[in-house]
This record gives structure tokens, sequence and C-alpha cells, in this order.
């Protein structure tokens, strides 16, 4: 499954940042960013639900995150 997510996160540092992050997470098979979207989209594909975790992670990191339908 694909999950999108709005995020605050404006650059390729910041990506770079929370990289670490996202690839500790082991449910998550793929993810990216587009920064040229207006709501700075994360894409994340795993086969369960990790929503929760995304945006608990971002925000933990001081990122808003909200999960988009």
């Amino acid at each position: 499954m694909v999950y999108v997510f709005k995020t605050s996160v404006k650059d390729k540092k910041q990506i770079k940042n929370l990289s670490r992050n996202l690839n500790k997470i082991k449910a998550i098979k793929k993810w990216n960013f587009d920064l040229e979207d207006c709501d700075n989209i994360l894409r994340i594909v795993s086969d369960i639900d990790v929503s929760h975790t995304i945006c608990k992670t971002l925000d933990a990191l001081n990122y808003s995150c909200v999960e988009l339908e």
C-alpha cells in the first residue's frame, strides 16, 4: 500500500536528516518526498499501516505530518 502525507519538510538537507529515521522503520519498503508539490508530500510504500509511526517520527523531529486520504 501507498501512504501519503502532507509535511513541513522544505529541502534536501532536511530529507537527509530524516532519512536515517525513516530507514530504521523496517515496515517501510520504499519512501520519497515530492518537494515540488505545495504540500511537500511524503509517500511511503508498506504492507502494513505505518501512518501513526510516520507521524510520530516526524513530530518528534519537529516536522508537521498529516496523512492525506
